[in-house]
């Protein structure tokens, strides 16, 4: 039996405006991330892929790098996609059946949710795939409900952009093929889900053909970095962080309620979503990523617990309509303590085993002032080549600022792609945190001039790596015989 969505009402749209305005209000207190740098770098090399993503991150990133006003359109973007998420988890309890009360109970749980909070205080992949997961989902049950071909092509045209954003995609669009066998095999009779596979299949043709040409690096990614992740082992160790930390302790009853809704006789008919969970959750494991990729199908679930507290009355009454408020609220107030810049820098310190962003967000204009004093008494011809990309990106985008007039390179990630500086490699400023020897492997002559130390006593990952400045020289061959050795994918 269809039915049609009520509407979206004001209590998400209110959530949504708290939000905005909580992450507005701190965007750029602390500074740039180095994966930030990264896309906008990536982005001014404009290409199909590169060896970590597909393109559209560092596309729009270098657009609005452009723009005046340093960072923050680049923070303006991210925290629209977390706007986003808000609005398009109450679209889905729409969907599901939901009226403004599950719609406002599954958009606050978002808002609060600390994978989402955290996603969208930087630039990058993660916020606006989590936007495209969602969306995706939107369209599909969307599509269900009407049964419309044209309805089915907006869910592809959505799931072709996301592939052109982050291949994790691909996992949702397997979870949603299994789940619509299982539950939803009258859809599969009709043309609409095969076009949509097949929109979603040609927009990320370029893609694909890019990555064929250059050797598929994004599998050799995907394997470098489940491999730093332990494996398949240690994302099913991580796992518990997902569905507990990342989920927000608080809210793990709605997700929980959320499941109740879908395996019961009223959630028959969106119990898709949850084949599309598990497949999720599995896929990420079984591929040893990150926990966080399958964090969109929380938002379905709380969309799904929104609707079911809604149809059996567990937040009718004063009380328990005080209660819902209270543990949403908290749940936010904590996940803004932990992953936005709103404590003293120290406090952020203090805290970087449970959030390492953070103090990964400030000290880069230090740090690239500490290598433009160490590079101002070298010829301009000398370059500067540094461990990895949020280095190189520091120089080449704060550095013409702090007076660093030279070239900057890399052989981290894309980097590696675009090869190494012309001429000789007889003296070199390398910079960045090397392991003991690994210079020696390619200069004879190797002199550190400085440590790197981050400002205020932060602990990042350059000063946890052992950053420091050095002056290189009397190489061991030419650029073309140390370049493949200075490549590293990770």
């Amino acid at each position: 039996m269809r039915h049609s969505p009520v509407p979206l009402g004001w209590g998400p749209l209110g959530v949504a405006t708290v939000a905005a305005a909580v992450h507005l209000a701190v965007a750029t207190r602390y500074g740039w991330h180095r994966d930030e740098f990264y896309y906008v770098i990536c982005g001014r090399h404009p290409a199909w892929g590169y060896v970590d993503q597909p393109p559209l991150t560092p596309l729009v990133g270098a657009l609005a790098a452009a723009l005046p006003g340093g960072l923050w359109p680049l923070r303006l973007v991210a925290i629209a996609a977390q706007v986003a998420c808000i609005l398009l988890t109450a679209l889905l309890a729409a969907q599901f059946g939901g009226r403004p009360r599950a719609q406002a109970i599954a958009a606050a749980a978002v808002a609060g949710t600390p994978i989402f909070v955290g996603a969208s205080a930087l630039y990058g992949t993660a916020g606006t795939d989590q936007a495209f997961w969602l969306l995706i989902l939107v369209l599909v049950a969307r599509a269900l409900r009407l049964g419309e071909t044209r309805a089915w092509a907006l869910a592809g045209l959505a799931a072709g952009v996301g592939l052109l954003n982050k291949s994790t995609v691909v996992i949702l669009l397997a979870g949603i093929l299994l789940g619509l066998i299982m539950f939803r095999r009258d859809a599969l009779r009709g043309p609409g889900p095969w076009l949509a596979g097949g929109i979603a299949v040609l927009l990320a043709v370029p893609n694909l053909v890019w990555n064929a040409r250059h050797g598929w690096p994004n599998l050799e990614m995907a394997k470098a970095l489940s491999r730093a992740q332990g494996g398949a082992l240690g994302s099913v160790q991580q796992l518990p962080i997902l569905l507990v930390v990342l989920a927000g302790p608080l809210l793990v009853a709605l997700w929980v309620i959320g499941i109740r809704f879908l395996v019961s006789p009223a959630g028959r008919r969106h119990r898709w979503v949850l084949v599309v969970t598990a497949v999720a959750v599995l896929l990420v494991t079984l591929s040893g990523g990150k926990p966080y990729y399958a964090a969109p199908m929380l938002a379905a679930l709380y969309a799904a617990g929104g609707v079911r507290i809604e149809q059996v009355g567990l937040a009718r009454g004063r009380v328990r309509r005080v209660g819902w408020v209270a543990l949403t609220a908290a749940s936010f107030v904590l996940a803004v303590l932990v992953w936005l810049p709103v404590l003293p820098v120290r406090a952020a310190n203090a805290m970087r085993d449970i959030s390492p962003v953070l103090v990964e967000t400030y000290g880069w204009p230090q740090f690239v002032d500490q290598v433009a004093a160490a590079a101002a008494p070298l010829p301009p011809a000398v370059p500067i080549f540094t461990g990895n990309y949020g280095e190189a990106g520091a120089l080449s985008i704060l550095g013409p600022a702090a007076g660093v007039d030279r070239a900057v390179y890399s052989g981290h990630n894309n980097y590696a792609l675009w090869g190494p500086p012309p001429g000789r490699p007889d003296t070199v400023l390398c910079v960045g945190r090397f392991k003991p020897g690994y210079l020696e492997r390619f200069w004879a002559e190797v002199r550190k001039i400085a440590d790197i130390r981050p400002p205020d006593g932060v602990d990042n990952a350059e000063k946890s790596g052992g950053a420091a400045i050095y002056l290189c020289g009397q190489p061991r061959g030419d650029w073309a015989q140390l370049w493949p050795g200075l490549r590293h994918f990770d």
